[in-house]
């Protein structure tokens, strides 16, 4: 269903691919895709394919193309997992949200310009999963997008002080079994967001990181069922 295209990064130090999943008529909006530290696998690709079918324009920009471009791995594929989480220690050091966020931002402009080989779209939002969870609330914090979703979120806890620019609506799904979050972390969110009148948190009590991925051993498919629902929700009320 859906076609690489290449975005110009605005800061000028090169271009990047994204995936782009169209609907059949006239998208309700758009959606972008914000990636685990898996890159744009095949179950990213996946959830933007739901997405176009359910009327929205999906996008999936490859934010690793700095580093690794192109990369796509398993996490069920032990080898694999190791090697993306040797990713995260060198992408915080080196800054990697702020440059990722200016590639969000050059995304939503580029939806926004109609200069993805489709029509522009004015409305955009975002949903992310574990590093993109993260980034979805970064989102939220530093650019004008229309509504984020941040599904467990890590080092959310690390940024509160950001909150207070947020906006417009986010969204958080946070698994209290999350073995990358800890309890403290998660009430430490809470604390921050919770006064927030533009934040909403779910909570999923016995859950683990990675419930909501489309396929593989890490699924809950009734957590996942009840997160996605309350997301198409959340976008059907804040892109209409």
């Amino acid at each position: 269903m859906g076609v690489t295209v290449k975005i110009q990064a605005s800061r000028g130090d090169g271009a990047f691919d994204a995936y782009v999943a169209s609907p059949d008529s006239a998208p309700r909006a758009a959606i972008i895709v914000i990636q685990e530290i898996f890159g744009v696998n095949p179950g990213i690709r996946s959830k933007c394919d739901a997405l176009a079918d359910a009327g929205y324009l999906a996008v999936a920009p490859d934010l690793f193309w700095r580093t690794e471009p192109g990369i796509q791995l398993d996490p069920d594929v032990e080898a694999e997992m190791a090697r993306a989480l040797s990713f995260v220690g060198p992408y915080f050091a080196s800054d990697g949200p702020t440059k990722t966020i200016y590639d969000i931002e050059d995304v939503i402009h580029a939806i926004r310009r109609g200069i993805l080989g489709v029509d522009a779209v004015a409305k955009v939002g975002c949903v992310g999963y574990c590093l993109g969870g993260f980034l979805a609330y970064l989102t939220a914090c530093r650019t004008d997008i229309d509504a984020s979703v941040g599904y467990y979120g890590v080092n959310i806890d690390k940024t509160l002080d950001a909150a207070r620019a947020i906006a417009r609506p986010l969204m958080l799904h946070i698994p209290t079994a999350d073995h990358f979050v800890t309890p403290d972390a998660q009430a430490a969110m809470h604390a921050g967001l919770d006064g927030n009148a533009h934040v909403t948190l779910h909570d999923y009590p016995g859950l683990d990181h990675g419930f909501a991925t489309q396929t593989g051993k890490r699924r809950d498919t009734e957590g996942a069922d009840l997160a996605d629902s309350r997301t198409a929700a959340f976008f059907a009320e804040h892109l209409a």
